[in-house]
């Protein structure tokens, strides 16, 4: 497979890309009525977010249309009330909360690019200067990240072999070295521009882990195949302890070369013929978040790239077993498994004590009696084949990556006691006590506010919270990004 390896490129003059893992909580804060239609966000434009959302067939809590009395006070307060729930619901789901149509519905400042287009135009830049490639068709919304896209292709000296090609948003690297092991999918073709890195492998019909759990086709939207799946099944016995086995030996073999991955997932699992493979290897180069950032984040025992991919193999074997992934975390109660051996396992990654107090490595998950008498066979030795200057590169991205990590979640845990602080601060009790006591003044910043509207002259005001954090973009890079 191939590397990207920086281009170092000048830090002024750029906009920093934004951390689309982080969730926007939005805040209905009062409403008002308006005489003029120069309003952002009426009700209709919540039912069209809705229509819109309704291709991942959860039952979402919108409030009903009123055609008849909707101006009406207590009318208006219901709705606010609806509103707001709705609000809390698509904000707090994990894969609607960094869905494209949300984000630009909260945020249209930072969200109005259109990607797809940006994308067609440097892909067919790209074939014109390569010929032997040629696009079948597009796959559009099969992923979860707002800045990626893929489409299907072939090499025309191949014409049978559909492919997949990628393509993302990132800042300037070169193509260098490679790198091979039976449980990581290789990498056809690789290159980089000053904006975006493009990469082809061998598309797979099968599709993914997750495809095959949920009984769906790989080609279907994101939202449709993983939000509210019909079919779910975990597997089998056999197939937990064998695909386990075959994804920790990858993540053993990159920890032990200090390669930092952190974007396991069942979405990034391929099964080729009763063989795990790893996906998007080079996402870490790319300076791309985990998926599992908006939970990593909330812990800070997981402040390594090996405890990240740790815990990411925690959700992934919770869903390899139950065919669903936790509905939250941590995890003190399972339903029944198959074996003991099982719960054992996720109960020292997903637990409370786990969360807190420390994970096992993967080494030490390999001796587990889950996975320790596992035979696998590989013909082939794994390969690592880097210049020096990549492998201070690696090194000096995964001390990036970790010291953001931990920057995060102490920006995270600071927020966390305010507003516990703030909650105390404004309970009966307190109140009663400030009565005979001096009054505390507490000050904390204010956010934006943007105009979420219902019908024709009355609108509601909009909170909307984030966290200001730092993010790792680059390889060697540390950038602060206000989101």
């Amino acid at each position: 497979m191939a590397f990207m390896e920086q281009q170092p490129q000048p830090l002024s003059g750029r906009k920093p890309p934004l951390d689309d893992t982080v969730p926007l909580i939005a805040v209905i804060e009062a409403s008002q009525s308006l005489q003029s239609h120069t309003v952002i966000r009426r009700y209709s434009d919540f039912d069209m977010l809705n229509n819109s959302l309704l291709i991942s067939g959860l039952n979402l809590p919108l409030p009903p249309k009123k055609l008849l009395g909707n101006m009406d006070r207590e009318f208006i307060a219901e709705r606010q009330k609806g509103l707001q729930a709705y609000l809390n619901y698509i904000t707090r789901h994990h894969i609607l909360s960094s869905c494209e149509l949300v984000k630009k519905f909260l945020d249209t400042n930072n969200y109005s690019v259109t990607y797809t287009e940006i994308a067609l135009q440097q892909v067919s830049m790209f074939f014109r200067s390569d010929p032997k490639w040629e696009v079948i068709e597009p796959l559009k919304d099969i992923g979860w990240r707002l800045r990626k896209r893929y489409f299907l292709v072939k090499d025309k000296d191949q014409p049978k072999d559909k492919q997949v090609l990628s393509w993302c948003l990132l800042h300037g690297r070169k193509h260098c070295e490679c790198l091979y092991h039976s449980n990581i999918s290789p990498v056809s073709f690789a290159t980089t521009s000053e904006s975006s890195a493009l990469v082809i492998r061998v598309f797979s019909e099968k599709g993914t882990l997750r495809d095959h759990i949920c009984k769906v086709k790989p080609k279907e939207p994101f939202l449709k195949k993983y939000c509210n799946p019909k079919k779910i099944q975990g597997l089998e016995q056999q197939q937990i302890r064998t695909y386990g086995r075959q994804i920790l030996e990858a993540l053993k073999f990159l920890h032990d070369k200090g390669f930092p991955y952190g974007h396991l997932h069942a979405s990034n699992v391929l099964i080729e013929e009763n063989t795990c493979k790893l996906l998007d290897i080079e996402n870490s180069l790319l300076g791309l978040p985990s998926y599992y950032r908006p939970y990593v984040t909330q812990f800070r025992k997981i402040n390594t790239t090996e405890s990240i991919d740790v815990y990411s193999f925690g959700h992934l074997l919770y869903e390899m077993t139950y065919g669903r992934p936790p509905d939250a975390v941590p995890v003190d109660q399972y339903p029944p498994a198959p074996f003991s051996s099982i719960v054992s396992v996720l109960q020292s990654i997903l637990s409370t004590e786990a969360c807190k107090t420390g994970m096992p490595t993967v080494s030490q998950l390999l001796q587990t009696p889950l996975f320790n008498d596992m035979l696998l066979f590989n013909s082939e030795k794994p390969q690592f084949k880097i210049s020096s200057k990549l492998k201070e590169a690696l090194k000096s991205s995964k001390e990036c990556l970790e010291k953001c990590l931990v920057e995060e979640q102490r920006t995270i845990h600071q927020h966390k006691r305010l507003t516990r602080a703030q909650s105390h601060h404004g309970s009966e009790e307190e109140k009663r006590k400030r009565k005979i006591l001096a009054r505390k003044v507490h000050k904390f910043e204010r956010f934006p506010i943007i105009m979420i509207h219902t019908e024709q002259s009355h609108c509601f005001m909009l909170n909307i919270m984030v966290v200001k954090i730092k993010t790792p973009v680059l390889v060697s890079e540390i950038e602060t990004v206000d989101v």
